[in-house]
């Protein structure tokens, strides 16, 4: 057992405060610990991970220059820093912190069509394994044949002392449909252990806060423990107590949405899957994403996770974008021709939601102080990746697959894009893993394409 879990554990048993009370108080730090980290110890690391479906739109996307690579001589793009398209204006508070990364490739090849290999390849970085599941007129396939970087990122912290957290990672999901297949799971635990996401948000908040007691027989979870955590405040330090304060404030409001939203017939969700090429997307998805991003920011705030991933939808998805004015399903707009202006402005449309969301998130987590380092917020030491399982929709290709990071947690220098010149995508999460930490991580996914190691993106 992690040493200081054990020694929070025996401090809460002496003040007479139950475990209910845990949940609350893993990220603070002046429960038998100073206030503030020693300047010797690396600020934490955490992992974030955004999918998007269905591609993007190249040249909304994909800005007019890029930084100049070491040894190139085109001068007019050195230093001119990262001008982002109006597609993605949402994200232009943290340009600074923003990298967009070009020419990173899905090269795995294998069986399934891709589509398949373009979501359950994205983030394991093999092939998948033989299977009967056919798909779009290539050969079919199965599962993925190894585990994804969210899970090896997890296992690396939850094997160490001082980063091992309540529940290693946890798996957003916004309108995934309740359906299990390649197109829908793109988080493996290992070969043909896929990893499904949770996108209840009340189903996620039980789970993170709500295990102690049965819901039905307490009116909230903090009803529970707002004794025991008004004694345990006393023993806090000024800077946890507003933490503390802050967290127990977040976590009712989730309460009062999570019980509004359950009470509305209208937000019942997902809807049936009536047809596996129809899907009948809640008009109230975006009130959902929005709680499913606070539940994954306060999962981080409090240290229940390092490691989380936000899955909008699913590969081949006919999402309905009625609040956006779009009625027409995801999947067929990506599927039209460059020159169909208007499924080219709907997909405009489609594409800045996303970029919006990802722009709420990075603004909540810049909003929290990194506790015990002061002038440091979450986003600072939080790795987000946005991603998509293809490069262009109506082409299928797995070339350019649009990598989108923001935060500092990986370390790297942002501010800019750079075109990476076809690399396969392996060895971007190896840079990324190696970011967060994990230096022995010589090879991941298929080790053909790890030859030249990790990206060079400090």
């Amino acid at each position: 057992m992690n040493r200081n879990v054990e020694c929070r554990r025996r401090f809460l048993r002496d003040l007479g405060i139950g475990t209910a009370a845990l949940p609350f108080l893993t990220g603070l730090r002046s429960l038998g610990a100073t206030g503030t980290v020693p300047h010797h110890e690396t600020s934490p690391k955490r992992l974030v991970i955004m999918f998007s479906p269905n591609g993007t739109l190249p040249d909304e996307f994909w800005p007019d220059s890029y930084e100049a690579k070491r040894g190139d001589q085109r001068g007019d793009d050195v230093n001119r820093g990262l001008q982002l398209k109006p597609m993605l204006k949402a994200l232009e508070p943290f340009r600074d912190q923003t990298l967009l990364l070009k020419g990173v490739h899905n090269q795995v090849g294998g069986d399934g069509d891709n589509h398949m290999r373009g979501m359950s390849c994205l983030l394991t970085a093999r092939q998948l394994n033989p299977g009967n599941i056919q798909g779009g007129g290539h050969t079919p396939a199965g599962w993925a044949s190894g585990i994804s970087i969210d899970q090896e990122v997890r296992n690396f912290f939850q094997a160490q002392e001082g980063t091992r957290t309540r529940f290693g990672s946890l798996e957003f999901g916004v309108a995934v449909p309740d359906r299990a297949d390649p197109w829908t799971r793109m988080c493996y635990a290992g070969s043909d252990r896929p990893v499904a996401p949770i996108d209840d948000p009340e189903q996620m908040f039980q789970k993170m806060y709500g295990g102690a007691q049965d819901r039905k027989t307490v009116a909230s979870v903090l009803d529970h423990v707002r004794d025991d955590l008004s004694k345990l405040s006393q023993q806090l330090s000024a800077s946890d107590r507003h933490l503390l304060d802050q967290h127990l404030q977040n976590v009712r409001q989730l309460e009062t949405q999570i019980a509004a939203a359950s009470s509305e017939s209208e937000l019942v969700h997902p809807e049936p899957d009536i047809d596996p090429n129809i899907e009948l997307v809640n008009d109230n998805t975006p009130d959902i994403s929005r709680m499913q991003i606070d539940l994954l920011v306060n999962g981080l705030a409090n240290d229940l996770s390092r490691v989380a991933t936000l899955q909008f939808m699913r590969s081949v998805g006919q999402a309905r974008m009625r609040w956006l004015g779009i009625d027409e399903g995801h999947h067929s707009l990506s599927h039209e021709p460059d020159g169909d202006e208007q499924a080219h402005q709907k997909l405009r449309r489609i594409n800045a939601w996303f970029a919006g969301e990802l722009a709420y998130l990075a603004k909540r987590l810049s909003e929290i102080p990194e506790p015990g380092r002061p002038g440091e917020t979450l986003l600072d030491n939080t790795q987000i990746v946005w991603l998509n399982e293809l490069g262009k929709g109506n082409s299928h290709t797995l070339d350019d697959i649009p990598f989108l990071l923001v935060g500092g947690g990986a370390g790297f220098k942002t501010g800019r894009a750079i075109d990476c010149g076809g690399v396969p995508h392996n060895r971007l999460w190896m840079s990324i893993a190696h970011g967060l930490g994990h230096q022995n991580l010589t090879t991941f996914g298929s080790p053909e394409f790890c030859h030249d190691g990790p990206l060079k993106l400090s």
